[in-house]
């Protein structure tokens, strides 16, 4: 049975402010004149790849910088005009601010954000949710092509091939003994092999390191934890529904539930707009 995001949140009301958000903030973006990023030539990357350097930080990808910081500027002044709760509004305006008095802000902000520079700004949270909702898109056909070409077996890290951090979520798919586990990025949505059992922080393989905790009523949504090194890892336990089960927000009061029991999340949140560096 496909879960709709309608389904969802009529079961889950409490995510109807952070839905609402990521509804306002796609129809804006798809609103926006977005260039797109060209497809590489996947041959000048291949070394790369095989030494474990993801896409985006790999030199032999030219990104072009300006033409995302300037749309993500776009985003921030039509976000701006919108309602918002008094909170995120604030926010969103002392950014703004902040980006009209140093026109650079943004584009050191998207170096910061593939992983080639860095960065530093009490709206960090911020800027990484509404860069990557607009670097998402922008990189969708260069992300598609690198999908085809790229081998799954010649990766198995713990970290996305095409952006390089670490999984916010994962999937099970098939029927033992043949299940395969994919490791599925928060960021770019990029999905990509990892073993079976092994922990995808620490890379334990111990078994006995590794335990579930099954969520009754969440539609094969489970908590995979490693007692080694307390990372957690929500995973979806089945397919379809992946576009809702596997989005991240639809999910986070499974973040609040594993993190009340001592688990540590790994991969940063989009919607943890407090998170400062």
């Amino acid at each position: 049975m496909i879960v709709t995001r309608e389904d969802w949140l009529a079961n889950h009301p409490y995510l109807q402010s952070v839905a609402q958000l990521q509804v306002l903030v796609d129809r804006i973006v798809a609103e926006l004149a977005m260039p797109c990023a060209s497809v590489p030539s996947w041959a000048d990357y291949a070394a790369d790849f095989h030494a474990g350097i993801p896409v985006l930080q790999s030199n032999s990808i030219a990104i072009d910088f300006d033409s995302i910081s300037g749309i993500v500027n776009l985003l921030l002044q039509r976000l701006n005009s919108e309602r918002l709760p008094m909170e995120l509004a604030t926010t969103l305006h002392v950014l703004a601010t902040e980006v009209h008095l140093d026109p650079n802000l943004l584009r050191s902000a998207v170096v910061w954000l593939v992983g080639r520079g860095t960065f530093s700004s009490p709206h960090s949270g911020l800027i990484w949710y509404v860069g990557w909702a607009v670097m998402t898109p922008h990189f969708s056909a260069l992300a598609a092509a690198f999908n085809n070409w790229r081998d799954e077996e010649q990766w198995l890290r713990s970290y996305c091939p095409l952006c390089g951090t670490p999984p916010a979520m994962a999937q099970l798919v098939g029927i033992d003994p043949g299940r395969i586990r994919y490791l599925s990025c928060g960021c770019c949505r990029t999905r990509w092999r990892y073993r079976r059992t092994a922990c995808p922080f620490c890379e334990t393989e111990d078994d006995d390191q590794m335990t579930v905790l099954a969520i009754e009523g969440e539609g094969g949504l489970r908590i995979d934890h490693c007692k080694k090194c307390r990372g957690y890892l929500k995973t979806f336990n089945g397919t379809g529904s992946e576009d809702i089960m596997l989005a991240d927000w639809s999910s986070l009061h499974l973040d609040i539930l594993a993190m009340d029991r001592g688990l540590e999340r790994r991969a940063r949140s989009l919607y943890d707009f407090s998170h400062e560096i």
